[in-house]
C-alpha cells in the first residue's frame, strides 16, 4: 500500500516535481488507477468553496489616539463592532447592520471595503480614564492605516449544507434567499464535488494549523468551526488569516432582502494524498453526495424533511418534489469555487504554498451538537386562543353576519362550508363597509377568502410575527383538515404578554 509523509510530498514541491489536480479531476484519476495507483501518481487535491458565511469577521487593532481613548463603543461606516477588547482592539462581525442604511450595509460590506483599499469612517465613544481621558474620536482609516486586520471566522466551510424550499402560502425571506410560495423554487449552497471538509471527510489532513487558501491569501484552520456535527456530514471550520493579503474577488459583502448582511467567503483546502483511503475519499462525485430538502414555510428549529437530493440533481437546475418539477438556484458560486481549486493548484505547482498536517485533527465523530438550553417554554398558540368560537355557514347575508357579531360582541366571525372548513373570514369593519356601500347580499361578496391561520402547536412568537408581517389582528385556529378549532387575536397575545 502506497504511504506518503508531508515532507515527502513537500520537497516535491520544492524541487518543481509534484502532481497536483483539481478535486473535479480526480474522479476520473481514480476511476482509472484504482485508489492505490492514484495515491502512487497524485500528490496533492486541491479544493475550494465561494459562498455567504455568515459566522464571519474580523479583528482590527487602530493604534491609540492621541490624546488615548479606550473605546467603549465604536463603529464604522455607521456599523456597530464589538469594542470589549481593550482600548483600541475590535471586531467587526459580517452580520451586523448599518445604524443608518439598515440591511443595505452591514459589517460584511465593511470588511470588503477595507480590502478594497477604501477609506472607512471610525466614530468611537468611550467613558475616559485617567489613563484614556478622551471620551469621542472621529477619523477616518484605510486597511493600511490599522496596524492588524486579521479575519476570524467562527464557523466557516460547511461539509454539505440544507436545502430551501416553502411549502407555505407566502413569500420567506431567508439567509437562503428569498423563498417563493408552494415550493415555487429552490435555493441550496455549497461546492459539491470540490467541498473542502467533504473530499477529507474523516479529516485526517485537516484541523489546527493546517494551510489553507483563504480570500486569496494563505490562512491557517484554527479549529473545528461552531456547530460542528461530524456525525451528520455537517463539519464546520475555524478559520483565519491576515485580511491585508486578501483578494476581494473572494471576500465580498452580501444583503440579502428580508434577511441581512453576510460574507461570501473563499476557501481553498489542499488534501495531501499520504494513502490510497485518502486518495479513494477525494473520488467522490457529485452524486455521491446526499442532502434534505427542508420546509423553511415551517418556522421550528426541526424542520420537515420533504426529500433527500443529490448534488448532481441540484446541480442539473430542476428537482422533482411530490411530482412538482421545482426549479433549484445555488446560493454559492461553483465557478467561483473552481477558480479557488485552480489558483491553490498553481501556488503548489510554483512552490509558493506549502500544505501542512494538523497539530490536532478536526474531532470525526462524537461531537454533540446541542439545542439552546431554555428555561422555560414560550405558550403555543394552544394556550392563548379562545376555544370556543362562533362560525357562519357560506351563504348566509350580511345581515345575518352582522346579528352574529353584534351579538357574541366579537370582530372576527370566520365563514365556513356544509363540511365545516373554513373558506373564509369576515370582521365588523368588513359589515360596516358593506352596509355603508349598501351590499347586503352573500357574505361570499365581501369576505377574505384567502385566509391567514394559525396551527395550535405554533409558538406564541411565530404567529405574533405573521400577524404584524399581515397587518391583521386575528388568525383563525385549524386543523389539518382546515377545521376552525379555535381563533387567536393580537389582544390575547397583548394580555399575554402583560401577565408576564
Amino acid at each position: 500500500m502506497v504511504g506518503k509523509t508531508i515532507q515527502d510530498i513537500n520537497a516535491k514541491i520544492a524541487n518543481g516535481s509534484v502532481h497536483v489536480v483539481t478535486a473535479e479531476e480526480m474522479p476520473d484519476i481514480v476511476a482509472e488507477l484504482g485508489p492505490d495507483g492514484a495515491a502512487k501518481e497524485i500528490d496533492i487535491v486541491t479544493t475550494g468553496t465561494f459562498g455567504a458565511m455568515c459566522s464571519s469577521g474580523a479583528f482590527l487593532n487602530f493604534g491609540h489616539s492621541d490624546p488615548p481613548i479606550k473605546m467603549q463603543k465604536v463603529w464604522l461606516n455607521d456599523v456597530e463592532a464589538y469594542a470589549g477588547l481593550a482600548a483600541i482592539d475590535a471586531y467587526i462581525g459580517a452580520t451586523q447592520l448599518s445604524k443608518s442604511r439598515g440591511m443595505e450595509y452591514g459589517g460584511a460590506h465593511v470588511i470588503e471595503d477595507l480590502v478594497a483599499g477604501k477609506s472607512i469612517d471610525i466614530h468611537a465613544t468611550a467613558y475616559g480614564t485617567d489613563c484614556y481621558p478622551r471620551k469621542v474620536l472621529d477619523t477616518t482609516v484605510t486597511i493600511d492605516d490599522i496596524n492588524q486586520a486579521t479575519m476570524f471566522n467562527p464557523r466557516n466551510g460547511y461539509q454539505k449544507y440544507n436545502v430551501a424550499t416553502n411549502c407555505s402560502d407566502r413569500t420567506l425571506y431567508t439567509y437562503m434567499g428569498t423563498l417563493l410560495p408552494d415550493c415555487g423554487n429552490v435555493t441550496y449552497s455549497g461546492a459539491g464535488v470540490l467541498s473542502p471538509l467533504y473530499n477529507d471527510p474523516t479529516y485526517q489532513t485537516i484541523g489546527v494549523g493546517s494551510r489553507i487558501f483563504l480570500c486569496g491569501a494563505q490562512g491557517y484552520v484554527t479549529g473545528q468551526g461552531t456547530q460542528h456535527e461530524p456525525d451528520n456530514n455537517f463539519a464546520t471550520m475555524m478559520v483565519q488569516g491576515d485580511l491585508k493579503q486578501m483578494d476581494k474577488k473572494y471576500v465580498r459583502g452580501a444583503s440579502f432582502h428580508g434577511y441581512g448582511t453576510s460574507l461570501y467567503v473563499g476557501i481553498g483546502i489542499p488534501i495531501p494524498i499520504l494513502n490510497a483511503d485518502i486518495a479513494k475519499a477525494t473520488a467522490l462525485t457529485d452524486a455521491d453526495i446526499t442532502v434534505d430538502v427542508l420546509d423553511y414555510g415551517v418556522a421550528r428549529r426541526s424542520r420537515p424533511v420533504l426529500r433527500q437530493v443529490t448534488y448532481e440533481e441540484l446541480k442539473s437546475g430542476m428537482i422533482d418534489i411530490n411530482g412538482k418539477e421545482i426549479t433549484t438556484s445555488p446560493m454559492s458560486s461553483f465557478h467561483d469555487a473552481r477558480a479557488i481549486a485552480g489558483e491553490l493548484k498553481d501556488w503548489i505547482q510554483k512552490g509558493t504554498f506549502y500544505p501542512t498536517l494538523p497539530v490536532e485533527r478536526l474531532p470525526s465523530s462524537g461531537v454533540e451538537f446541542k439545542p439552546m438550553k431554555q428555561i422555560g417554554e414560550r405558550p403555543t398558540v394552544a394556550d392563548v386562543m379562545a376555544k370556543r368560537v362562533t362560525t357562519i355557514l357560506q351563504g348566509r347575508t350580511v345581515e345575518n353576519a352582522a346579528k352574529v357579531i353584534m351579538e357574541g360582541n366579537f370582530n372576527h366571525l370566520p365563514v365556513v362550508s356544509d363540511e365545516d372548513r373554513l373558506v373564509g373570514i369576515i370582521t365588523a369593519w368588513d359589515i360596516a363597509k358593506a352596509v355603508a356601500k349598501n351590499k347586503r347580499d352573500k357574505l361570499d361578496d365581501i369576505m377574505t377568502r384567502t385566509v391567514v391561520t394559525a396551527d395550535a402547536s405554533e409558538p406564541i412568537d411565530i404567529v405574533a410575527r405573521r400577524l404584524e408581517q399581515h397587518n391583521i389582528s386575528a388568525l383563525p385556529v385549524v386543523d389539518k383538515h382546515s377545521r376552525v378549532k379555535g381563533i387567536i387575536t393580537s389582544d390575547d397575545i397583548s394580555k399575554l404578554v402583560a401577565r408576564r
